[in-house]
């Protein structure tokens, strides 16, 4: 069964502003979200079409587990930049985020496992 172009869409879409959010969170040291909410990877839209509807109807997909296990780091992550920036350690924080960095390298391959899913 294809994959749904739409939620892949969407998901690169809220990818990108995450990456805006916290990069404001970074600049003010204030948010609207909390790191222990951010670390979970089932409550946003993608986590919850990972959990019900592509288990369902691609169970063992070895390019759903892939996203599947990428956004759960990446939401790992993010929750990490996030108490950095809440902490008021700015730096810090933009240094987690910065190329090369876990944040970095897990945002980039979830964005490229989501784009791979999407063409299969």
């Amino acid at each position: 069964m294809p994959v749904s172009t739409d939620v892949i869409t969407k998901a690169i879409a809220a990818h990108g502003q995450w990456k805006q959010r916290l990069r404001d969170a970074c600049a003010t040291g204030k948010s609207d979200f909390r790191p222990e909410v951010v670390k979970t990877d089932n409550a946003c839209d993608l986590g919850k079409w990972i959990y019900s509807e592509a288990k369902v109807q691609m169970p063992g997909h070895p390019g759903v587990e892939e996203v599947r296990r990428l956004h759960a780091e990446f939401h790992q992550e993010a929750a990490k930049v996030l108490s950095l920036a809440l902490l008021g350690k700015r730096a810090e924080a933009e240094a987690a985020m910065a190329m090369g960095s876990p944040y970095s390298k897990v945002s980039t391959a979830l964005v490229n496992a989501l784009k791979k899913l999407q063409a299969a």
